[in-house]
């Protein structure tokens, strides 16, 4: 028992004094992180400044100072390791993060795959924060674009986290990507209807609109023959935000329905007729067939 004892005390004392002997060594590398931490965020925010001067796309700028932010934290890990184990070169950390990045990169396929499709979008795809997009069954507005995920809002106010592989591989509607975003209205009227009378009928309603935009011109074209109506197809201008899209649309619609209406022009319901192998009979035809039988 006493020999355990003192093995027990002498493997202490031994991690103590490697611990006191190692003791510099982590002050320095402590002292390494915390002075790339203060580089870092000076870089960073000289970075910022100098890019807002720029006519640069801002998601381009975020991804530079991000990746300038990445390459300073890792010549700062790299240095502080170098001090902790003094044998250490920059080769040999080079080939030990490859070989960990490698087994890393298998075990967190998704998140690398969502980080390289973040820095795409950052790079190169045509839409920024605050810009209204769809994409598959999300819709909302562009908060803000991570390395792996995008925080979208949507217009009911809840926030929606994509991964930004779903937006680098499926379909992206911009809506805001313009200022302007047309309209498509459809509207029919009764096959007795004039159609050079309709047609006048809803330009004028149309041109008295006041929240299209009449400089790029409207069209009111007869597109097609419904099932009890002759189908029209409006188009026209208007402010791409979703807002002012839905008070142009609502203007357009009670503008047309009023013209409509004043002018006598029937908005038809849809028609069915129906077609019986056999004559129908009335209920007095069927009220005297049972007199008859009972006679």
């Amino acid at each position: 028992m006493p020999n355990t004892q003192k093995v027990i005390t002498e493997s202490l004392v031994s991690i103590w004094k490697s611990f006191l002997e190692h003791l510099p060594f982590l002050v320095g590398a402590l002292a390494v992180l915390i002075l790339t931490w203060l580089v870092a965020k000076g870089i960073t925010r000289l970075a910022n400044r100098a890019f807002k001067r720029t006519s640069m796309r801002p998601s381009l700028a975020q991804l530079i100072v991000r990746l300038i932010k990445t390459g300073i934290w890792i010549f700062g890990f790299i240095s502080a390791a170098m001090i902790v184990f003094p044998g250490l070169t920059p080769a040999k950390a080079l080939s030990a993060a490859g070989l960990v990045s490698v087994a890393v990169g298998l075990a967190f396929k998704d998140i690398f795959q969502n980080f390289f499709a973040g820095v795409m979008l950052l790079w190169k795809f045509p839409f920024e924060e605050g810009d209204l997009v769809s994409c598959g069954d999300v819709k909302g507005r562009v908060k803000n674009i991570e390395l792996r995920h995008t925080l979208i809002q949507d217009t009911s106010g809840e926030l929606i986290i994509l991964p930004n592989s779903l937006l680098v591989t499926q379909p992206v509607e911009v809506y805001t990507h313009e200022s302007e975003r047309r309209i498509e209205l459809d509207v029919g009227v009764s096959y007795d209807t004039d159609l050079d009378q309709a047609t006048q009928v809803i330009t004028e309603a149309v041109n008295s609109l006041t929240k299209i935009n009449h400089d790029r011109g409207t069209k009111i074209l007869p597109v097609g023959f419904g099932s009890s109506s002759i189908d029209f197809k409006i188009f026209a201008w208007t402010n791409s935000e979703p807002m002012p899209f839905r008070e142009a649309n609502a203007e357009m619609i009670s503008a047309i329905k009023k013209a409509l209406d004043d002018a006598s022009i029937e908005i038809p319901f849809p028609y069915r007729t129906l077609t019986f192998k056999e004559p129908l009979k009335t209920l007095s035809e069927k009220a005297g067939n049972g007199s008859d039988q009972a006679n």
